[in-house]
C-alpha cells in the first residue's frame, strides 16, 4: 500500500473513530479547528526543517507528489489522523471516567 493511501485511510479511520465510534464529534466543534490551525502550523514549519535540509527524505514513487513547506501533503494527513485520534481519545476517556 503506498504512503497516500495510508494517509487516506488513516484519516477516513480517524473520522469514523471520532464520529461513530467514540462519538467525541471533535471535527464538529470551532474549537477544534482552532486548536488544529495552531498545531498545522507547527507541523508545517517543523517539516520544512526536516525535508528542506535533506534530514528526511521521501521516495517520489510512494507519494502523490503535490508538496507544502517542502514535506508531501500525506505528512498533513498523517499529523490530522495523529492529532484528532490522541483528543478523540483523550475527551473519550475523560468522559468515561466522569472528567468532561
Amino acid at each position: 500500500m503506498s504512503y497516500t493511501a495510508l494517509a487516506a485511510a488513516g484519516v477516513v479511520l480517524t473520522l469514523v473513530l471520532d464520529l461513530w465510534i467514540l462519538r467525541t464529534r471533535l471535527v464538529t466543534r470551532r474549537v477544534f479547528w482552532t486548536a488544529y490551525a495552531i498545531i498545522l502550523f507547527f507541523q508545517l514549519v517543523t517539516n520544512g526543517v526536516l525535508t528542506g535540509f535533506d534530514i528526511v527524505r521521501y521516495d517520489p514513487a510512494a507519494i502523490a507528489g503535490p508538496r507544502i513547506a517542502f514535506a508531501p501533503v500525506e505528512d498533513l494527513l498523517f499529523g490530522f489522523a495523529l492529532v484528532t485520534q490522541t483528543l478523540a481519545w483523550w475527551v473519550w476517556w475523560g468522559v468515561r471516567h466522569g472528567n468532561e
